[in-house]
């Protein structure tokens, strides 16, 4: 996986080893099929008595590992037809820097805030937790504060730097998201990031700590940014969603949705970003239920340094970065995409 790159390792019977590369599946050269016994082996081989016992329990296991001078590797277990399959994903031990990343210049104002809820969204594989780790990274090299995340289970590994950092692993540190935030009112930190905002209570917590002075990170699977307001206010009851419209326009600071797209005759990827940037009219839209009209207002806000996926893909392909097959099988409106691109 280093040697070669790989963002992804999958084990399963059947199969050699397959890595990806560049968004594709390759079955490693020369290694032979798998078999029910060898990936037990593999997967046994790597994990402590406990995790053994827990994972023949439930049938699912989330954990990770460092190895020396090579990497962490963030590893889920699975069944499948009896046997056992794993996934493991590549993490680097150095938090690459936001610069390097191709992010739009907004990640930085949104880590520049001191509160708030910044989302960052996109499908698996789309570089989510790269991204947080290197905003967090950012306000570790400026400010002096204290940030915990949550994370299931943690990846990049952060050292002290001008800030303090307590990361927390849900199994090992905590039983689970709801109980983490709940309690993290009294560990006085002025910024949390939460691996993934995957229910009512975990929400609703990352809400509640926006609104009270604290700088909220969080990941959905969400395509764009008025999806994502869509999630959050869709899991309340419906009794509770009009005062839920009202809390997140005042506390959402803005969201950055990403695809990663093979680069054209090249290896390596390039990031694709759609940004918005909650200004007053969007929060006015938010409080009124008007979201069909958010889209108009992030394509016209370039000087807010917002921008639509599809402006973002335009680009990408103008510029000789990606071919315009990924351009436009990326694109959920390629209709538009069409009238965009310098062809």
């Amino acid at each position: 996986m280093v040697e070669r790159k790989a963002s992804d390792l999958h084990v399963t019977v059947g199969l050699a080893p397959q890595l990806r590369i560049d968004g594709k599946l390759q079955v490693i050269e020369g290694l032979p099929k798998l078999s029910p016994q060898n990936t037990k082996d593999l997967a046994q081989s790597m994990l402590t008595e406990g995790q053994i016992r827990k994972f023949e329990e439930v049938k699912e296991l989330d954990t990770s590992i460092g190895i020396k001078d090579l990497g962490r590797f963030r590893i889920n277990l699975y069944r499948q037809r009896g046997s056992i399959g794993m996934a493991v994903r590549l993490i680097p031990y150095q938090v690459p820097p936001l610069d390097q990343l191709g992010l739009p210049r907004a990640a930085k104002l949104f880590a520049d805030k001191t509160s708030g809820l910044v989302l960052v969204t996109g499908p698996t594989g789309s570089g989510k937790s790269t991204t947080l780790a290197s905003m967090i990274e950012y306000i570790n090299s400026k400010r002096a504060v204290h940030i915990i995340s949550i994370e299931d289970p943690i990846e990049y590994l952060h050292r002290h730097k001008r800030s303090t950092i307590n990361q927390r692993e849900l199994g090992t540190d905590t039983s689970s998201f709801q109980d983490a935030i709940k309690h993290v009112f009294r560990q006085d930190p002025n910024i949390v990031l939460i691996g993934e905002l995957r229910d009512l209570d975990t929400i609703k917590g990352a809400l509640t700590l926006a609104e009270t002075g604290h700088l909220i990170f969080g990941t959905l699977h969400t395509i764009d940014a008025t999806h994502s307001i869509n999630r959050i206010v869709d899991v309340f009851p419906a009794y509770q969603q009009p005062q839920i419209r009202m809390q997140l326009s005042m506390v959402l600071v803005g969201v950055i949705v990403q695809q990663l797209l093979p680069r054209k005759a090249q290896s390596g990827r390039v990031l694709a970003a759609e940004v918005m940037n909650v200004i007053p009219a969007i929060q006015n839209l938010i409080r009124e239920n008007n979201l069909h009209q958010i889209y108009s207002l992030i394509q016209m806000g370039k000087k807010y340094e917002m921008c639509t996926m599809n402006q973002s893909l335009a680009e990408l392909y103008d510029r000789g970065l990606i071919t315009w097959e990924d351009a436009y099988s990326r694109s959920v409106n390629p209709q538009e995409l069409v009238s965009l691109v310098k062809r």
